[in-house]
């Protein structure tokens, strides 16, 4: 059945690969991005141009993320025009690349609120309309970071991540009761088919950066990206991560996954996260809250 599907961040990367992928799967997707008539200018014509070449239903949408009255906006616009509004999935983000200490405290807070505090901004616009005809899905595009191995100089960024993971646990025990169900999508690290380390933004502490570069950690950051690179598989295919997006929106309600990894350097979060999850149902079951494990069918 055709869904009507806003996701975040689709210009690039793991967005705009799920966003043409879902399309192609029947869905109506309004793949939002910002600064739609600017530097993403180009990315829309291209999904508005294979739109029409293949008969798609994909429609680049002006949204910002960082700005609770675009997020509103657009979510009353998808709405009123769809009738209603079945999946939403965060998939926007940021990464940063640099010693932890020589980013400023302005950099983090930028940078929590692109990859956490937009979540919840687009949370707010939409579930009100899920909660009111009780059915509805989440996506959200985690990390393998946040459970898995991981190298230095990525610091704030994971962080970031393993917040907005830990935040997708608890709204899908707070939803499941509304008849709104959750899955995790969990990418390992792909070094082709994303722009994660070319958009990368560097640390604004250029003086402390360069105390580390100059110091024991000279070239570290090279090393870095050379050892991801070194052991992510040359068949590592970064729409694997929109397949599984696919799979889960088209899965029935209650036998969704609540995690899917997809992660070629096999890091070891499928391992961590199985732990974890575990150890969160555990308590649940201890204080009787055990329901909150599935969502429940209110149609």
């Amino acid at each position: 059945m055709s869904k009507t599907i806003l996701i975040t961040g689709a210009s690039s990367g793991f967005g705009r690969l799920t966003a043409e992928a879902l399309a192609r799967a029947g869905h109506t997707v309004y793949a939002s991005m910002r600064d739609i008539n600017g530097r993403n200018t180009a990315a829309a014509a291209q999904m508005t141009a294979l739109a029409g070449s293949e008969g798609i239903n994909l429609r680049p949408t002006e949204m910002d993320v960082q700005s609770d009255a675009s997020v509103k906006a657009t979510v009353s616009k998808v709405i009123d025009a769809a009738g209603k509004l079945d999946v939403l999935i965060h998939n926007a983000g940021h990464m940063v690349f640099g010693p932890a200490e020589a980013f400023t405290p302005e950099q983090y807070a930028e940078l929590y609120d692109v990859n956490v505090i937009s979540t919840q901004r687009v949370n707010r616009a939409v579930l009100p309309h899920m909660r009111e005809r009780k059915e509805g899905l989440l996506v959200w595009v985690s990390s393998s970071s946040s459970a898995g191995g991981t190298p230095p100089w990525l610091a704030p960024y994971f962080g970031a991540k393993a917040a907005m993971d830990a935040i997708a646990v608890q709204y899908a025990r707070e939803l499941s009761r509304w008849g709104i169900d959750t899955s995790i999508i969990v990418p390992g690290a792909f070094t082709k088919g994303t722009n994660h380390f070319a958009h990368a933004s560097r640390p604004g502490d250029e003086a402390c950066a360069d105390e580390y570069d100059s110091g024991p950690y000279k070239g570290f950051g090279t090393q870095v990206q050379e050892a991801f690179a070194a052991i992510v598989p040359v068949d590592a295919d970064a729409s694997l991560v929109a397949k599984a997006v696919v799979d889960v929106v088209d899965a029935p309600f209650g036998k969704r996954p609540f995690r899917v990894h997809i992660d070629p350097t096999e890091d070891g979060a499928n391992v961590g996260f199985t732990v974890l999850d575990r150890l969160r149902a555990e308590m649940l079951h201890r204080v009787g809250l055990a329901d909150l494990l599935k969502p429940r069918s209110l149609k």
